[in-house]
């Protein structure tokens, strides 16, 4: 039986080096990226988060972790950020848990399940599948791993626990690192 990866891989590498071949501008003036985030600026991804509407809980939720200022200096991370639909896919009750004070080591934990330190882009993760025949791990700032596979033409990341997040939107450039939206939250901790 003829082994498929190889080719799958080499497309998706040629497709990823294509697109980020395709140089954007790269003046200070801010491009919109259909999520909202905002790319190739000047800004740490600390201060574009603040400026998206999409992605306020996710900032209610870096601020109570006290992760917030970690992602303003000018060290390189890669945040593969839940949208603003993604916490509402939790319950109200596990939303107002994740900002009570007496949680907050363990929103700690959460929050830093979702950041990776250094720059990943998606051209880079997929270089990285296909080295690992179609899987790819990454440690992130909590020392856990997620996984990298495709899923048709998406990204899907998944957890130790098994959960799955879907890469919306890719590649928002910052000055300290790159933010990927995602479609769920990772939960490596128990709330309750």
């Amino acid at each position: 039986m003829r082994n498929w990866t190889t080719p799958v891989c080499l497309l998706l590498l040629f497709t990823s080096v294509l697109s980020s071949g395709q140089e954007l501008q790269k003046s200070n003036s801010l491009e919109k990226f259909g999520t909202g985030f905002k790319a190739l600026t000047q800004n740490s991804i600390l201060r574009t988060t603040e400026e998206t509407q999409s992605h306020s809980f996710l900032l209610k939720a870096l601020r109570a972790s006290d992760l917030d200022c970690i992602l303003d200096y000018d060290g390189q991370f890669t945040v593969f950020a839940p949208s603003n639909s993604a916490f509402d896919k939790l319950s109200e009750v596990t939303n107002k848990l994740l900002l009570n004070p007496e949680n907050k080591e363990k929103l700690k934990a959460i929050m830093s399940y979702h950041i990776i330190a250094g720059n990943l882009s998606a051209s880079k993760i997929l270089r990285a599948m296909c080295r690992g025949e179609g899987k790819a791990s990454f440690t992130t700032i909590l020392g856990e791993k997620i996984t990298a596979t495709m899923n048709g033409i998406d990204i899907v990341l998944t957890d130790n626990h098994g959960n799955k997040a879907k890469i919306t939107s890719a590649d928002s450039r910052q000055r300290n690192g790159v933010i990927h939206e995602i479609d769920s939250v990772f939960f490596p901790v128990d709330l309750f």
